[in-house]
């Protein structure tokens, strides 16, 4: 069927910008380590190396997904959080980072160097806004905040003073005492992202699924057809 090769499309999609991501992390990981540097690989081989770690990972998530159940219905929160799960199994079997581990790990590389605290809440901004919403209006508080202790200091506060990064970091206490946000809730926010994304991948692979169905049955032969329920397409049949 003419929507088949697009939902496997989409599905691969899904599994090799993972894969490709955190080859790139891995490289820069090992940059920033301190421990002694591996023994330099000619182009060649490195590229080689590359290739087959990512060929190793893609095979692995893949393998994942021809053997767990996916239902197309991101309506459903039982089918988002069984695909949210099937994605977690893909990343721990292919050693991908999930959501929230990427972006730890931007903001460590994206931050690292920085020595005041107002440019570094700058990048942490730009990086939110390549895809999260601030739904608090956190930001805001956190730059009140910073001015609120530059003020007190009479100067901008760097990240290495101690004594004025306590101070900001009390005023962040306070803000997250506010919003209502603990520490050991954290689990549970980066269980509701993640079921945020997997929802949001859903939705796209039931419109390229309905969009590939639909040019199906402009065509002669299938005209006649009855479109099926996107969600009772096994993706497995794709892959």
């Amino acid at each position: 069927m003419a929507f088949a090769s697009r939902l496997a499309s989409k599905s691969k999609q899904l599994c090799s910008s993972q894969v490709i991501l955190q080859r790139q992390h891995a490289i820069s990981v090992r940059f920033f380590a301190n421990e002694a540097a591996p023994q330099a690989l000619k182009g060649d081989e490195m590229l080689k190396n590359i290739f087959l770690d990512v060929k190793k990972k893609f095979e692995t998530a893949l393998g994942v997904l021809r053997k767990e159940k996916i239902t197309i219905a991101p309506e459903d929160p039982a089918a988002v959080s069984q695909y949210a799960n099937v994605m977690k199994t893909v990343r721990e079997k292919a050693d991908l980072f999930s959501e929230s581990q990427r972006i730890a790990y931007t903001i460590e590389t994206r931050t690292a160097g920085i020595p005041d605290a107002r440019t570094y809440l700058l990048t942490l901004k730009e990086i939110r806004e390549r895809g999260l919403i601030d739904e608090h209006g956190a930001e805001a508080m956190m730059m009140d905040a910073l001015e609120k202790v530059e003020k007190e200091i009479k100067k901008p506060l760097m990240r290495n003073d101690k004594k004025g990064m306590a101070l900001l970091t009390a005023e962040f206490d306070k803000i997250n005492k506010k919003l209502g946000i603990r520490k050991e809730d954290l689990p549970k926010y980066e269980e509701q992202l993640e079921l945020k994304i997997a929802k949001a991948q859903l939705e796209e692979l039931k419109k390229d699924a309905l969009e590939a169905m639909e040019t199906q049955k402009k065509r002669e032969e299938f005209k006649d057809e009855e479109m099926v329920e996107v969600k009772s397409l096994d993706v497995r049949n794709f892959l």
